[in-house]
């Protein structure tokens, strides 16, 4: 076998200690009490010895992050914010936005093959030799646990043609995001003066890599081997400590350069509640991660849109032999909401007057369009529950000519 990939299903809630980058003590999950602890808070210096000047009324006065956001990520609803519009050097949290163009320009089994300028790139990298020949999917996970800059390098010479090109595609997805405050020159976030996001608009690119299909899967893997790494262990594993420390924490990239400072995006899942938090320029990044997921988790509630089953409704089937099958809800659709603030839900079918057969159980048969206060939160595959075979019209004047004359002769 080529490879060997896996995820680990032994997760850990910090319980205590200061994060200076580097995570402390961690306790066994299975409770959703604080990651962050007053007494943990009390520790840390006032944010005035960085620079920072606290606004009245800030709901997390002890964050020492220059600029920070937390969103829910199928709303956009912003639950706390710190200077969250201000430019600032992204780093290697760049990568998020390489994986979704990556994903949404190439398949998993596509092999890239590694060029000249991808090797040997400066900073954090995968050790990648020149003619490696490497799987997307494999390439895109290493990059992401191990921020390899010479796997992004080789990801945008396979997918673009050239790192310009790439940026471009980066760029234009960032404005149809709705991210309109960001602009990259590489695929790795290396400085450059033109190389900028704000946390508002990383927090929101962030939210839409959940959207994109095979995503989560990539930004939650913890650790996997493969065969192309070179290292005797063959074992890539993620720097994103937050995937085994704490409860529910499903994503996000670390970065780090001396003009960005350390910054972190970090995301994490409970009840169905999905939410995003973005540090930039914190020593104290995971600290304040923690604290911010902390806060939006003690403030919102799920509601449930859709649940995974539920009949969403009904198809009918062109020359099929049955004419007519049910349609439901490939999973679950949860938002998150502030209590006192519950929005209008309403959900729109986008199915198609008819299908034709044959229809395999768990076709995606058409959409159900989830909206929350007017605004579109969520698509939710639907799927056909039984098999429908071919049978035209002509099968059926042939069937009914036999039992007319089977009693004949």
């Amino acid at each position: 076998m080529r490879k060997s990939i896996q995820k680990s299903v032994a997760i850990c809630l910090l319980g205590t200690g200061m994060f200076m980058g580097t995570p402390g003590a961690v306790v066994a999950a299975g409770t959703a009490k604080p990651a962050i602890t007053a007494a943990d808070l009390a520790r840390l210096p006032d944010p005035s010895t960085v620079g920072i000047r606290v606004k009245a009324g800030d709901a997390l006065p002890k964050l020492m992050a220059h600029s920070a956001v937390l969103i829910e990520a199928k709303t956009g609803k912003v639950i706390y914010e710190r200077e969250k519009d201000t430019r600032r050097y992204p780093a290697s949290t760049t990568k998020i936005m390489t994986l979704i163009v990556a994903l949404e320009h190439s398949k998993p089994d596509e092999i890239v093959t590694v060029g000249p300028r991808a090797v040997g790139a400066e900073g954090s990298s995968l050790n990648l030799a020149e003619g490696d020949k490497i799987p997307m999917k494999e390439l895109l996970m290493g990059m992401m646990m191990r921020s390899g800059n010479d796997a992004t390098i080789a990801v945008a010479e396979h997918v673009a043609g050239s790192m310009t090109a790439f940026a471009k595609m980066m760029n234009d997805k960032a404005q149809e995001i709705g991210a309109t405050d960001t602009h990259f020159v590489n695929s790795h976030g290396l400085p450059d003066d033109n190389h900028y996001t704000t946390a508002h608009d990383l927090a929101l690119i962030t939210a839409y890599g959940f959207t994109v299909p095979g995503y989560e899967e990539i930004v939650s893997t913890d650790r996997a081997v493969f065969n192309w790494y070179n290292d005797t262990s063959k074992e890539v594993i993620s720097e994103n400590k937050l995937l085994w420390q704490y409860e529910g924490g499903n994503g996000g990239k670390t970065g780090y350069t001396q003009k960005a400072g350390r910054c972190v995006v970090s995301t994490a899942k409970r009840d169905g509640i999905q939410l995003v938090a973005v540090v930039l320029d914190s020593d104290f990044m995971w600290t304040d991660a923690y604290s911010m997921l902390d806060y939006g988790f003690s403030k919102v509630e799920p509601l449930p849109i859709l649940k995974r089953g539920e009949v969403a409704g009904t198809v009918d089937v062109s020359t099929g032999a049955k004419g007519e099958i049910q349609a439901v809800a490939a999973r679950d659709s949860v938002i998150g909401y502030e209590a006192g603030a519950k929005p209008k839900i309403e959900k729109k079918l986008d199915m198609p007057g008819s299908i034709d057969a044959p229809v395999k159980k768990g076709d995606v048969v058409g959409k159900m369009i989830c909206y929350a206060d007017g605004k579109v939160v969520d698509r939710v595959d639907l799927l056909a529950t039984e098999d429908v075979a071919y049978h035209s019209w002509w099968m059926t004047i042939k069937e009914w000519w036999a039992r007319l004359t089977k009693g004949l002769f």
